[in-house]
């Protein structure tokens, strides 16, 4: 027979012991957060343990501690000599640049040290890669090769190209941009601009330069102070130390110990691994500047009393509404094209294949330039921008952090500080052929990135658009051509019943 009272009770005790398991786990919720309210209600539901206002946890944001402690990790260098040679790796690029627009067109060196400098130390800070800073190339092009394109109309067209840029950032078109334009596209200019770069190269190498006037002057001397022994020397020394950048493998894997020859064996391994870690791990680009520094000064001794030191006068540079006309026109325009494939776009792609887990907006890098040129360029420093260039030279030098191009940024600042302008005339003494090693470099590795393109027609797409970018000398009409044979080919493709974003991507109709 059914007992009513045992069922009562057996009811009462389950009810009793699930509230006690309710209360336990409140307790222990409040424990583990002693902003959680205890149960009050033995009925209630759930248990949600609710910050109150005045003790809630702080919400993620860009707080002092947060962006100081981001800060420090972007400019903690992962190796101190790798750090230290990889910030000599853009200077193949720099220096010829700056020194002819000093020669030429009078360019505050000083003052555009001093910018630079400050945009290196900021940029390594913000993105904790070694993000380049090197000069507007169209730009220096266009005021080398016309004699009329002076400081304002250099300045004018630096200022304006940053003024667009800096609006296709903060209004997200470049983002945009970014997503619309294929990846083979991206890989011709950059196959384009490194061969371009390691062309200037082997002319530096083997042919006597006039920088400020950009003119070959004749084969090299295969002996001297500048001759081509000593840049084939460097370039055999950079070589055996970097490799082809690829990691170095320990001598004494697979080796087992057993008896004395054995040991003997690997005892000698062990000292020929230590030799070749202190050879690999020899800062070679730093010690090759180094190197042309010193034969600068041996070069021509009188150097030494054309340096005055303190820096240069810092002033606001005047514009006619002929300079801003010109500038735009000559400079602006030809140089957009260029500043946003390689100085945003291709910087982006280059920086996610370089560092993986470390993807950066087009949007923030096109801020970023923008605003480096809405500064600094009244004030007579050089138009500055990103560059693939440049990051793929520090990355085959051993930069891998902020701190790289931080580095840089001190030494820039401290010489437009301490020398200003004096300063050219040792760059005019260094030795070009060094210089076009250092260029030779970074130019081989920014075409090396190029090799992920495994598909037929993205090989194709990527040559046709470096073979025009090469023989026109312009990475605008390179692009146009690309993305009209990229279209074309997609084109093809709707015979194959593939959705329109499938086939403008590049993926398989499950992917979409």
């Amino acid at each position: 027979m059914f007992n009513i009272h045992k069922f009562t009770s057996l009811c009462c005790y389950n009810k009793f012991e699930n509230f006690k398991a309710k209360v336990a786990f409140s307790m222990a919720m409040a424990h583990k957060n002693p902003t959680s309210i205890p149960i009050s209600d033995p009925e209630a539901q759930e248990i949600t343990p609710t910050p109150t206002p005045s003790t809630a946890a702080p919400a993620k944001g860009y707080s002092a501690k947060v962006v100081v402690k981001k800060v420090k990790n972007n400019l903690v260098f992962h190796s101190k000599w790798g750090e230290l040679n990889g910030a000599m790796g853009d200077l193949g690029t720099y220096i010829p640049i700056v020194l002819a627009l000093t020669l030429a067109r009078d360019l505050n060196l000083g003052t555009t040290l001093i910018f630079t400098g400050v945009y290196n130390i900021i940029t390594g800070a913000i993105y904790g890669v070694p993000m380049p800073v090197q000069p507007m190339k169209s730009i220096a092009a266009q005021a080398l090769s016309d004699t009329t394109f002076g400081v304002p109309e250099i300045m004018a067209a630096g200022i304006l190209t940053g003024g667009v840029l800096f609006v296709l950032g903060v209004t997200g078109l470049m983002k945009l941009v970014y997503m619309l334009i294929p990846l083979c596209v991206v890989r011709g200019i950059q196959l384009a601009q490194g061969l371009s770069f390691a062309l200037t190269a082997v002319k530096y190498v083997r042919k006597v330069q006039d920088l400020p006037k950009s003119k070959s002057l004749g084969d090299r001397h295969w002996f001297g102070l500048d001759g081509l022994v000593l840049a084939i020397v460097c370039l055999c020394f950079i070589v055996i130390v970097n490799g082809a950048g690829e990691k170095n493998r320990g001598c004494c894997e697979g080796v087992q110990s057993g008896g004395d020859d054995m040991q003997n064996e690997v005892a000698r391994n062990k000292r020929r691994s230590r030799v070749r870690r202190v050879i690999f791990s020899l800062p070679s680009a730093f010690m090759v500047f180094v190197l042309g520094v010193v034969l600068a000064f041996v070069r021509r001794h009188e150097v030494v009393h054309e340096i005055k030191f303190g820096p240069s006068s810092i002033e606001v540079v005047k514009f006619s509404k002929h300079a801003w006309k010109k500038g735009f026109v000559k400079g602006a325009i030809p140089q957009l094209p260029l500043s946003i494939l390689n100085s945003v776009v291709a910087v982006c792609k280059l920086s996610s294949d370089l560092f993986p887990g470390k993807d950066f907006s087009a949007t923030s890098l096109s801020v970023t330039v923008g605003l480096m040129n809405l500064v600094g360029s009244w004030f007579g420093a050089m138009p500055s921008c990103h560059g693939a260039g440049g990051l793929a030279g520090q990355y085959k030098f051993g930069g891998r952090s902020g701190g790289c191009v931080a580095l840089l940024g001190v030494a820039k600042l401290a010489l437009g500080l301490v020398l200003g302008s004096s300063l050219a005339h040792i760059l005019r003494q260094f030795p070009v052929g060094i210089l076009g090693v250092l260029l030779l470099f970074a130019g081989i590795e920014l075409a090396m990135c190029c090799r992920d393109m495994n598909t037929k027609e993205d090989s194709f797409v990527m040559l046709i658009c470096t073979a025009v970018s090469l023989v026109g000398s312009s990475a605008a009409l390179g692009f146009l051509c690309g993305m009209i044979i990229y279209v074309l080919l997609r084109l093809r493709n709707w015979s194959r019943d593939k959705p329109l974003s499938a086939i403008w991507m590049h993926k398989n109709p499950e992917q979409v």
